[in-house]
C-alpha cells in the first residue's frame, strides 16, 4: 500500500519559502480573514516550527491549518513553487495522528472507504430528500435549507435514485480499431451527477471507444486528504490503481477536476509507485481536444437559438495548466455563445470539507464570483468540476440570480444530441 509523505519529507521545501508575501495577493482565504495564519507563508512558518519542536500542536495550529482550501493558488504564484497545499495536507495528517481525527474526518473516512455504505447512503438520500422538502414551495427560501447541521443553509443537488453504475455495464464494447478507455468517475459523477458521467460515456461510444467503468473504483481521496484521513487516502489509492488494467486501457479519463487532482496528481506525490495507473490519467477536455472534437463541433451548423455561457476555472484544473482546452470546446459549440467573465479563475470556495468546517468563509469566497457572473450576462456558468457546480449554484441561489451552473459535458451532449 502506498504511503503518504510525512511532514519531515517537506523539510527542504519548507526552507525554500523566502517569506516574500506574494501568496497574500492570491490566497482566497487571506482575502477574507486578513490573518497571517490564513496565508501560505504563515502556514509554512508554522509547519517549520512544528518540525523544529518549538510549537506544540494546539488549538491555534488546528485553526490555522484548517484555514486552507488546498487550492494551490499560492503555489502557482510562488517564486520558488513551494507546495503549500501538500505541506498543509501533511500537517493535517500529523494533527490527526497525534490528536485523532475530528468527528467530520471520521465520518468522511468511514463513508468514502466503503462502496456499500456510499451506495446505500446515496439511494437513501434520494428517497428522503423529496419527503423532507415536498411541502415547501419551489421558490421558497426554505428549500435552501437541508436538515443536517453540517451542511448548513446551502443549495443541494437532487440526488438521483439510479447512480452511474446502475445506468451502464462495467464494460462497453466499441469498434475493434479503437483502444479501450477507462473512466474514473469518482463519487460525485457516480452518485450526485450521473447525468454528467452518462454524457461522457455516450460521447465516447459515439467516438467508437470501448469503455471500462470498473465497479471496484472508489473515491479519489480528495475529501479524505482535506480531512487529514491519511490511511483512508492510502487505501483508496491502492484500490483505485488496482481497479484498472484488466482491459489494457490506453487512457483513464476523468470528468471531475477534483478527481484529476487526486488520481492524476496527488497519487504521483505518494511514496508508492502508481505510475502504471497515473501515467494514463487524463482530463476529459484534454482528451477530447486531442481527438479532434473541436474541429468536429466547429464544422456543425450554428443553431439559430443559442444560450450565452461563461466559464469558471476549477482550481484542480487551473493548477495543472488546463485552461485553454475547455474554452476551445466551448467556443466551437454550435448551441452556445461563449463569453469570458471577470474573475473566471477565482476559487469558488468549496475546498473539499472546507465549505463544511468554515461555512462563513466559504460563502464569502463564493460571493466574489457574483460580480463577474452578473457582468457576463450569461444564462449558464459552465465548469468541469461537480464540486464547483454545487458551490457555484449555492452562491448563485444566495444572490438570487437567474442562472444555473452546469458541467461542460452537458452542453457538449446537448449539441451532439441536437
Amino acid at each position: 500500500m502506498g504511503a503518504n509523505k510525512e511532514l519531515s519529507d517537506f523539510r527542504r521545501e519548507i526552507g525554500e519559502c523566502v517569506k516574500c508575501g506574494a501568496c497574500q495577493a492570491h490566497c482566497p482565504v487571506y482575502r477574507e480573514t486578513r490573518r497571517e495564519g490564513g496565508v501560505a507563508r504563515g502556514k509554512i512558518a508554522l509547519a517549520g516550527a512544528v518540525l523544529d519542536g518549538s510549537v506544540e500542536l494546539d488549538e491555534g495550529v488546528v485553526r490555522d491549518m484548517g484555514l486552507c482550501l488546498m487550492c494551490g493558488s499560492c503555489v502557482h504564484k510562488c517564486p520558488n513553487k513551494v507546495p503549500t497545499h501538500e505541506i498543509v495536507g501533511a500537517m493535517r495528517r500529523e494533527l490527526s495522528r497525534r490528536r485523532g481525527l475530528s468527528p467530520l474526518g471520521k465520518g468522511v473516512g468511514t463513508v468514502l472507504g466503503s462502496r456499500v455504505l456510499m451506495r446505500t447512503l446515496s439511494k437513501g438520500s434520494s428517497l428522503l430528500m423529496p419527503l423532507l422538502l415536498k411541502k415547501v414551495p419551489q421558490k421558497s427560501g426554505l428549500r435552501l435549507r437541508f436538515p443536517l447541521a453540517a451542511l448548513g443553509d446551502r443549495s443541494l443537488p437532487k440526488i438521483p435514485f439510479r447512480n452511474l453504475f446502475d445506468l451502464f455495464p462495467e464494460y462497453i464494447e466499441g469498434r475493434p480499431d479503437r483502444p479501450v478507455i477507462g473512466f474514473f468517475a469518482g463519487c460525485s459523477l457516480t452518485y450526485l451527477y450521473p447525468r454528467v458521467g452518462a454524457a461522457l460515456i455516450r460521447l465516447l461510444m459515439k467516438l467508437g471507444y470501448s469503455i471500462h467503468l470498473p465497479r471496484s473504483q472508489q473515491c479519489c481521496g480528495i475529501p479524505a486528504l482535506s480531512s487529514g484521513a491519511g490511511e483512508v487516502v492510502e487505501e483508496l489509492a491502492a484500490t483505485n490503481s488496482a481497479a484498472f488494467g484488466k482491459y489494457g486501457e490506453e487512457h483513464i479519463v476523468t470528468a471531475c477536476a477534483s478527481c484529476l487532482g487526486g488520481v492524476g496528481h496527488y497519487y504521483r506525490t505518494m511514496k508508492a509507485d502508481y505510475a502504471a495507473f497515473t501515467d494514463k490519467v487524463v482530463d476529459f477536455s484534454v482528451f477530447l481536444v486531442r481527438q479532434g472534437l473541436v474541429e468536429e463541433l466547429a464544422a456543425m451548423p450554428r443553431r439559430d437559438r443559442r444560450i450565452t455561457v461563461t466559464y469558471h476555472d476549477p482550481c484542480h484544473l487551473k493548477s495543472q495548466g488546463i485552461t485553454a482546452e475547455p474554452r476551445a470546446l466551448l467556443r466551437a459549440l454550435p448551441n452556445v455563445d461563449f463569453v469570458e467573465m471577470e474573475g473566471a479563475s477565482l476559487c469558488c470556495g468549496l475546498g473539499g470539507t472546507f465549505s463544511v468546517t468554515h461555512r462563513h468563509e466559504s460563502r464569502l469566497i463564493g460571493q466574489r464570483k457574483i460580480p463577474g457572473l452578473l457582468a457576463s450576462g450569461a444564462q449558464k456558468v459552465v465548469t468541469a468540476c461537480p464540486g464547483c457546480i454545487m458551490q457555484l449554484q449555492d452562491s448563485i441561489d444566495q444572490a438570487g440570480l437567474a442562472m444555473s451552473a452546469v458541467h461542460l459535458l452537458e452542453v457538449i451532449d446537448e449539441a451532439l444530441d441536437g
